[in-house]
């Protein structure tokens, strides 16, 4: 390292910008409780549930979307149409 003084111009700013340590962080003394955790009523149970349903949902919804896509792909080709219709037949 550069510092010849032993000083670290990071170290220096950190410890000024540090916050103080938040009680709740804090270690408790042995032997003392842990304060009870505050009820506090769930607002987005419905959301949260239907989002869980969601995800779980999602690879079936894929898989659903990819045999339908490969199902597609196969009936376009047994109808003989390659959609471009009449292009290349020479007639005017």
């Amino acid at each position: 390292m550069n510092d010849k003084d032993g000083d670290d111009p990071t170290a220096d700013f950190l410890a000024e910008v540090r916050p103080e340590e938040t009680p709740w962080r804090t270690e408790r003394p042995p032997g003392e409780e842990a304060p009870e955790r505050a009820e506090r009523p769930e607002k987005w149970g419905r959301a949260k549930s239907a989002g869980r349903a969601a995800a779980k949902a999602a690879p079936y919804v894929q898989a659903a979307a990819l045999a339908t896509w490969i199902v597609s792909g196969t009936l376009d080709d047994d109808s003989g149409d390659s959609g471009f219709g009449d292009m290349g037949s020479g007639e005017a």
